[in-house]
């Protein structure tokens, strides 16, 4: 049975940070098929809004507003400074996403990617209440702009809290919002799930985003991903959403050495993009 979805590219796989520069790309994006632009927001400020909006329209491309969370926007700090900046930075994406019609903000929120560390069960906890009664403040303030949040798990060498499925759905569950969703990663699945069908059904009808590249982070379709446990997962939660492309560019070296990528994944990122489309394309449509 065919997927009913559409399909993303994130701009990280070309560039970073996203400015109103890197409208250039949205023309070769929609040449190569894609429905949707994932669009990172690292620095609001760079990002002239009506500018990216006509963009958007004249190339007929959705936006996904991603986050990106440094060591200063930590949800799970003990110092209450870090979690209002991560509010205020919060605020601006979500700013952009209701400017921009997009319905929701994504990326792994609790806490600052990168905050990987063997901590005592007490320590865990003190850390999850916080990341609970924060998101809980975030919730509401998407709400103000008729947004939801696509919470996301990360692989245990970029976050210690959220891992998997069950935890994000057991966060989920404890922040008892109607505005908090869940967004699945297939990399970090690839490390982290015994079963990515189950990881799907565990989260199920809270999965309103999906990002995917092969388990090495490259091309969909030449690595070792299970593509045919991902399909029965998403037939299974009904699946409606886009599915989006994330990975990066070794060029740029701040971005590469926080993902670790030391070397090229591929001869071109055009080429990734190109033939990335093509594979979940006709995967989707068998």
């Amino acid at each position: 049975m065919a997927l009913d979805v559409k399909f993303g590219v994130s701009t990280w796989l070309w560039t970073s940070p996203f400015s109103s520069e890197t409208i250039a790309l949205f023309p070769k994006i929609k040449e190569y098929g894609y429905d949707a632009v994932e669009i990172p927001v690292e620095d609001p400020d760079l990002i002239d809004i009506p500018v990216v909006a006509d963009a958007l329209a004249s190339n007929g491309l959705a936006p996904i507003i991603c986050g990106a969370f440094g060591p200063t926007r930590d949800l799970t700090n003990e110092d209450p400074k870090f979690h209002q900046t991560c509010f205020d930075y919060l605020d601006r994406c979500f700013d952009i996403a209701a400017q921009l019609g997009a319905g929701f903000v994504a990326g792994p929120m609790y806490s600052a990617v990168g905050k990987a560390r063997l901590v005592s069960p007490e320590q865990k906890k003190i850390e999850w209440n916080l990341a609970v009664t924060n998101l809980r403040k975030v919730c509401e303030r998407a709400r103000v702009q008729g947004l939801e949040i696509a919470i996301e798990t990360l692989n245990r060498f970029e976050t210690d809290l959220i891992n998997t499925a069950a935890e994000l759905k057991q966060l989920i569950t404890d922040i008892n919002e109607p505005e908090a969703k869940a967004l699945l990663d297939g990399f970090h699945m690839n490390i982290e799930e015994p079963s990515i069908e189950e990881a799907i059904k565990t989260v199920g009808d809270k999965l309103i985003h999906v990002q995917v590249s092969e388990n090495y982070r490259g091309t969909p379709g030449t690595g070792q991903t299970n593509w045919a446990a991902w399909k029965r997962g998403l037939e299974a939660v009904n699946y409606k959403g886009t599915i989006s492309i994330e990975s990066f560019t070794p060029e740029v070296k701040e971005l590469a050495g926080a993902v670790c990528i030391w070397k090229p994944l591929v001869p071109s990122q055009d080429g990734f993009a190109k033939d990335g489309y093509t594979f979940l394309k006709s995967w989707a449509s068998e």
